[in-house]
C-alpha cells in the first residue's frame, strides 16, 4: 500500500510537519553503474554515506538498515523519506519505493541553489551535501529550498511516447532529406524532392551541370536515404493511424475525450490536440499561472537598483509546449480571426513594429494556452472561437 504523499501544492516545500528525531532522511546521486547514498540518520552522529551497485533491492536493505541503527539508538522510526534529482532514470525508482511504503520524491535539479563560484568543486559527495541540505530544507516546508517533480503513473508515463516518438520521427525525417539536399548541392544538383515517393526512381535520371551521371557510391549513398526516408515516414504513419483508431473507440471522459475536444477547434490539429493533452492537460495543475509556468511561457525580470529589463521566456518549462504553442499563436491568427484574442492582439501590435508583434505573440499563445485548457477542463469556450461540428 501506497503512503499518502501531500497534494497539488507540495512542489515549492512539504505539507507534513517534519519530526526529525524520528524521519530517516536519504538522499541518492545516481550514476550509470553506481549510487552513491547519502543519510541523516536519528541517534546517529555520523552522517552515512554508501555507494551501491545500481539495483534497488540494494538500496532497500541499506534504508532498512540505517532505521535499525537508529532504532538500536533508542529512536522510533515513523517515516522514511528519499530523494533524487531528476534525470536519464525516469521515475520509475520512486514509483517502487512508493509501493514499498516509503516517502520518494524526485527533486528538479535546475531548482538547487548551488555556489556561484567560476570553478567550483563538483563531486558526487559533494552533490550529496547539495542535496541533504535542499530536501531537509523542503521538509521542513520552508519554501525556495528545491521543487519536485509530480511523479506519474506508468500509464500516464506511456500515453506520452507516440506523440514524443512522432516528433523525433519528423525531425528525423527532416535531417535526412537536408542530407540528400546537400549531397546533390555538391555536385550542382538542385530542386529535388526527396519526399516524393517517385523520388528513388528519378536518382537514376538526374544529371550534374557537367552533363555527368551521379557518381555510383553517392548514387548508393542517396538510395540508401531514401529508402531509410520511406521506412520512417512508414512508421509516423502507423503511429497516426494507431492514434486515430484509439479515438475513435474513445469514451465520452479523459484524455482522448479531451483530445476530440480541442481538435475541433479552428486551426488546430489532432497532432497538437494530442501533445497539448498528454503533456500539459492531463496533469493536476493549480491554476492558469501554473499552466503558463509549466510551459515556460513566462517572462524572465532582470532588476537591480536602476535597470529594469527583460530578458525573454524563462524557457525553465516544457520546450514541446513552448514550441508548439507559439506556433499554433501564429496559426490562431490565421484561422480564428474574429475571436477575442486575436482582436486583442491585434490592439496591442497596432504600432507594426517587429519587435512588438513578436513579443506579443508570446503573450498570445501563454493567453490562448490557458484558454484551451480551460476548454479541456471545465468546456468553457473563449469567446469567438471557432469550433469544427460534432460529427
Amino acid at each position: 500500500m501506497e503512503r499518502p504523499m501531500p497534494q497539488l501544492d507540495d512542489l515549492s516545500r512539504s505539507l507534513v510537519g517534519l519530526e526529525q528525531d524520528a524521519t530517516l532522511i536519504a538522499v541518492i546521486e545516481m550514476g550509470q553503474s553506481s549510487w552513491l547514498v547519502a543519510g541523516i540518520v536519528p541517534g546517529i552522529d555520523r552522517q552515512p554515506l554508501k555507494k551501491l551497485t545500481a539495483d534497488q533491492d540494494g538500496l532497500l536493505q541499506l534504508l532498512h538498515r540505517w532505521r535499525n541503527e537508529a532504532v538500536q539508538a533508542g529512536r522510533t522510526i515513523k517515516r522514511i523519506a528519499v530523494a533524487y534529482e531528476a534525470g536519464r532514470d525516469g521515475f520509475w525508482l520512486a514509483r517502487w519505493l512508493r509501493a514499498r511504503e516509503i516517502e520518494a520524491y524526485v527533486i528538479h535539479a535546475s531548482s538547487v541553489p548551488v555556489s556561484r563560484e567560476h570553478r567550483r568543486a563538483k563531486t558526487d559527495r559533494l552533490d550529496t551535501e547539495l542535496l541533504k541540505r535542499a530536501f531537509l530544507g523542503w521538509l521542513r516546508g520552508e519554501p525556495k529550498h528545491c521543487s519536485m517533480a509530480a511523479i506519474p503513473t506508468l500509464e500516464d508515463e506511456d500515453a506520452r511516447r507516440p506523440s514524443r516518438e512522432r516528433e523525433s520521427l519528423v525531425k528525423e525525417c527532416t535531417r535526412i532529406v537536408n542530407r540528400v539536399k546537400a549531397n546533390l548541392a555538391r555536385l550542382g544538383i538542385r530542386g529535388f524532392r526527396p519526399s516524393l515517393a517517385k523520388a528513388s526512381r528519378q536518382l537514376e535520371t538526374l544529371r550534374t551541370p557537367e552533363d555527368a551521371a551521379v557518381p555510383a557510391n553517392t548514387l548508393a549513398e542517396l538510395r540508401r536515404d531514401i529508402n531509410r526516408l520511406c521506412f520512417v515516414r512508414q512508421q509516423i504513419k502507423e503511429i497516426e493511424t494507431t492514434r486515430a483508431k484509439r479515438l475513435e473507440r474513445a469514451a465520452r471522459q479523459g484524455r482522448d475525450a479531451m483530445v476530440q475536444l480541442l481538435a475541433r477547434v479552428v486551426g488546430v490539429g489532432v497532432e497538437t490536440a494530442d501533445m497539448l493533452v498528454q503533456e500539459v492537460f492531463s496533469r493536476n495543475l493549480r491554476d492558469r499561472k501554473a499552466v503558463a509556468r509549466y510551459a515556460g511561457l513566462t517572462g524572465a525580470p532582470d532588476e537591480s537598483g536602476q535597470k529594469r529589463r527583460e530578458r525573454g521566456l524563462a524557457k525553465a518549462g516544457n520546450a514541446r509546449v513552448r514550441r508548439g504553442m507559439i506556433q499554433l499563436a501564429w496559426g490562431h491568427l490565421l484561422h480564428q480571426r474574429d475571436s477575442a484574442l486575436a482582436d486583442w492582439y491585434r490592439k496591442r501590435t497596432a504600432d507594426a513594429r517587429g519587435g512588438t508583434r513578436k513579443t506579443m505573440i508570446v503573450a498570445l499563445a501563454r493567453k490562448l494556452l490557458i484558454a484551451l485548457w480551460r476548454l479541456a477542463t471545465t468546456g468553457e469556450a473563449p469567446a469567438g472561437l471557432l469550433l469544427r461540428p460534432t460529427e
